[in-house]
């Protein structure tokens, strides 16, 4: 394993592991200067730049200087991909062929590619710029096979994966609603509706908090389902949630015909008993 100072400090480090971000793709010259050295560069920059280059050639590719992985290109330098192994890369190509494939396929893909992403990205270069943003934008790559993980999992029935991908996605992103709404269809798919509900009702104060909307339709049929499940053998509980759904279509749904308006009227009376009943027994819990 190289180190700094096989390379002849910090500054060819970053060299090196900015043409690996950047594998296959030429970094001219003057885009490494900005950004190794900013508006501060000086008027000698590219020569030490170029001394640099020298230095890390003669570190990963002794006694070959002029044929290995580092080129010359487009007045700056290159990895050659074809004599690079490197993980962040095989990450990326996993995922890609993820995203293309069947679920069971996609499912082994993405986990091999998280397998991949387990160690932080470029954790050492803790003050630099560019390893931020190089940080960031894997991290939403991560995030991205956490949740292709998670929703191939649900389609072959795995639902405790389900779930731990899913709240690791969650954890990375809490405002990834895709990532929600697998969490809570795979509480659904575990039989777990009260820690599906409980979930349901983070993501919506959150939302609500930081986007100031409501879940999306999947997420609330999700939760609508969860209130079915979770009301299944409580016969008070099947009531009450009858009456409420009666009611909301009443509230939103289209005026009921004159012929139908008797009936609908005793359905309402006696949604609003159910509710009734249910609040006064609450209340008294409460106190």
């Amino acid at each position: 394993m190289l180190t700094a100072a096989d390379l002849g400090g910090c500054k060819p480090r970053h060299i090196l592991e900015i043409l690996l971000l950047n594998l296959g793709t030429p970094v001219s010259k003057a885009r490494l200067v900005e950004i190794l050295w900013g508006p501060r560069a000086s008027n000698g920059a590219v020569a030490t730049l170029e001394s640099y280059v020298s230095g890390i050639r003669r570190a990963i590719q002794p006694g070959n200087t002029k044929t290995g992985p580092l080129r010359t290109a487009n007045s700056g330098y290159v990895l050659d991909p074809q004599l690079v192994e490197l993980d962040l890369s095989t990450f990326q190509q996993l995922l890609n062929e993820a995203r293309h494939a069947a679920p069971a396929e996609a499912h082994t893909l993405s986990m091999q590619a998280l397998e991949m992403a387990a160690e932080p990205l470029l954790g050492f270069e803790l003050v630099a710029d560019w390893a931020e943003e190089a940080r960031l934008r894997h991290a939403a790559e991560k995030v991205a096979a956490q949740v292709l993980a998670a929703e191939t999992a649900a389609f072959l029935d795995k639902p405790d994966l389900t779930i731990s991908l899913a709240q690791s996605a969650v954890r990375s992103e809490p405002l990834n609603e895709r990532a929600w709404t697998i969490l809570v269809g795979g509480y659904e798919q575990a039989g777990l509706p009260v820690e599906g509900l409980s979930a349901y009702e983070r993501c919506r104060r959150l939302f609500d908090r930081d986007l100031g909307c409501a879940p999306g339709p999947a997420l609330q049929a999700a939760h609508l389902r969860l209130l079915r499940q979770r009301a299944e053998g409580n016969t008070e509980l099947s009531e009450v949630l009858a009456a409420l759904l009666y009611l909301g279509e009443r509230l939103h749904g289209p005026k009921c015909t004159k012929h139908a308006a008797e009936e609908s009227r005793r359905m309402q009376e006696n949604a609003g008993r159910v509710l009734d009943s249910f609040l006064q027994q609450a209340l008294a819990v409460a106190v």
